[in-house]
């Protein structure tokens, strides 16, 4: 942890909240460490949990890796609570409430309104990524068959003198950089109305991905396929199966490859807090 201007004299780290039953009290310990080794433990008020360990200052480093490995630290300790628990209220990275374990507890009551609703409708429902991406040379094969004014800008270079070739070259590339837009955006809007009917709520995403959540190789767009559509799914675990099987059928499309990652805690679909 860095020695920095974002020090604390007490603070608490959390990772999520999860309900707890009348046996969990403030102290039980989670079976593994969190962020930078440290002991994870609860605090408790009523059927509320906070997962928590003692800290004096914000998280930060200049080694992308130590920072990766917080993070990774900080998501397996959001999946073993929530292999403890049931379905948590994940927070992000470094999220710190300053003050001590009565604090948090006075948290956890003033923001029960919205933790305990949320928690309820959350219960056995996981998060899902999933991520689409097509063979380059196929999609702008299905593009350039289908679009007139293609054909015609490729007529028009195969009989034009080298100038006027080269600025009707640029057209074609432009119009289809256009179509490829088009049909990422309508690639999209059409997984999200295949899993809808599976799920309780679709989030589109960019093509780009912006989190660690599943990406553990950053290949976006590697050996020849960009990214078509993403989207981010809430699910019950017991609709895995059926949207698996919903995802064969658009990996059956010549070209098209399908990434499909969960169950993970609901990152996407969890309420912010202030603090």
């Amino acid at each position: 942890m860095s020695e920095s201007a974002n020090e604390f004299e007490t603070g608490r780290y959390l990772y999520c909240v999860v309900t707890v039953d009348d046996e969990t009290t403030t102290g039980e310990e989670l079976a593994r460490t969190g962020v930078d080794d440290e002991p994870v433990y609860l605090v408790v008020e009523d059927d509320l949990g906070a997962v928590v360990h003692a800290c004096d200052a914000l998280y930060d480093a200049a080694d992308p890796d130590v920072v990766r490995k917080w993070l990774l630290d900080h998501q397996a300790t959001i999946d073993a609570a929530g292999e403890r628990f049931g379905t948590p209220l994940p927070f992000q990275f470094d999220t710190i409430l300053t003050g001590d374990d009565d604090r948090v507890r006075e948290w956890l009551t003033e923001e029960s309104a919205t933790l305990t609703p949320h928690l309820d409708a959350l219960a056995d429902h996981w998060e899902y990524r999933v991520e689409v991406s097509r063979d380059d040379a196929v999609l702008d094969e299905d593009l350039t068959a289908d679009d007139d004014r293609l054909a015609e800008l490729a007529d028009r270079i195969e009989s034009a003198g080298e100038g006027t070739a080269h600025l009707l070259e640029t057209q074609y590339e432009q119009r289809l950089d256009e179509l490829r837009h088009e049909r990422q955006a309508e690639r999209t809007r059409e997984l999200a109305e295949r899993l809808e009917p599976h799920a309780s709520e679709v989030r589109e995403l960019s093509p780009e991905r912006s989190t660690t959540l599943d990406d553990d190789t950053n290949d976006d767009d590697a050996g020849g396929a960009t990214t078509q559509a993403r989207a981010s799914v809430l699910a019950h675990e017991s609709d895995e199966e059926v949207i698996g099987d919903v995802l064969d059928e658009v990996a059956a499309e010549s070209g098209v490859e399908v990434r499909f990652t969960g169950p993970w805690p609901p990152y996407t679909f969890a309420p912010t807090f202030d603090e």
